[in-house]
């Protein structure tokens, strides 16, 4: 399930709970809140960038440095060993 982010929409607005913002896993079929759950001030949803990528040099050097051998296709049937 994703994590959203809400934050008050008015900064002087809400409670302990929603005032610095706050996280709630839900699922993307699901209503975003308007409304602290705690006191009801308005809230919205802020964007969170996150990454869950790797660069393939690190996925090859791990690779690498664990015993493995990565074969480049030269032609049909024939592989080189790159390392």
């Amino acid at each position: 399930m994703p994590i959203y982010r809400y934050e008050p929409k008015d900064s002087v607005a809400g409670c302990a709970h929603c005032h610095d913002g706050f996280e709630v896993a839900q699922r993307m079929s699901d209503p975003p809140f308007y409304v602290c759950p705690q006191c009801g001030a308005e809230v919205v949803k802020v964007p969170v960038v996150t990454s869950f990528q790797r660069s393939q040099s690190s996925f090859d050097d791990r690779a690498k440095s664990a015993g493995f051998s990565k074969l480049k296709k030269i032609s049909k049937g024939e592989y080189e060993k790159q390392y």
